[in-house]
């Protein structure tokens, strides 16, 4: 799978350069070339097609909220305000996550990998139902998600044949056994393994190919 390429816009050229690295530092994650202004920022996104932009609102020739509304892309809003106004309106604008500047490295590298799950699990061109609307949105807030929330009868008959196996088992012979498609499987599957409830390996087979096998964590047997 292709890493999420990420475009920061940010005229301060040392926190541009930090914040690069802060991305470069993520599993799956690639940074583009910072720019420093809204209009760079526009041109940047129609010919470099990215796939997350991390904006800051004070930009030499405008507000990075008044670009963020005319930006199709997925946008953290990175920046100094801390006024609620601004945060409201960030978000009311499309904005996934607003980060307070300054700020740990270790929040920004939560944020992108809770992206990376939430993409995964809303994977353009596949069918989802409510149940993986709102696991994804809990997935991009982690701090939302509530502990013991109540299990699908269908993810409880997952878990309940990952039980039975001693090994790793791959998703297409969990949906033998449990009568399901390998896609509606796999929902269920990427969703527990968000939830911490089961572990995945990649294994390559005698085609070279990868293939992700899971198992239960042992404390939740």
């Amino acid at each position: 799978m292709d890493d999420i390429r990420v475009l920061i816009v940010d005229d301060d050229f040392h926190v541009a350069r930090l914040h690069v690295a802060y991305v470069n530092s993520v599993q799956g994650f690639t940074a583009l070339s910072p720019v420093g202004s809204g209009d760079a920022a526009v041109r940047a996104v129609d010919t470099l097609k990215p796939d997350l932009v991390l904006i800051d609102i004070y930009l030499p020739d405008a507000n990075g909220l008044d670009i963020l509304r005319g930006l199709d892309v997925d946008s953290f809003v990175i920046s100094a305000a801390s006024d609620s106004f601004s945060v409201l309106r960030a978000l009311r604008r499309g904005a996934l996550s607003y980060l307070i500047k300054p700020f740990p490295e270790d929040l920004l590298a939560q944020r992108l990998r809770s992206y990376a799950r939430y993409r995964r699990i809303l994977a353009e061109g596949q069918d989802v139902d409510q149940e993986a609307v709102e696991r994804a949105l809990r997935t991009l807030h982690p701090g939302d998600k509530s502990t013991g929330r109540p299990r699908a009868v269908t993810e409880l008959s997952v878990l309940e044949v990952l039980r039975t196996r001693a090994m790793p088992t791959p998703a297409a012979d969990i949906a033998a056994e449990v009568g399901i498609s390998r896609a509606t499987a796999q929902r269920y599957l990427s969703g527990l393994v968000d939830d911490g409830a089961i572990s995945v390996q990649l294994r390559y087979g005698t085609t070279g190919r990868p293939e992700h096998r899971y198992s239960i964590r042992q404390d939740v047997r």
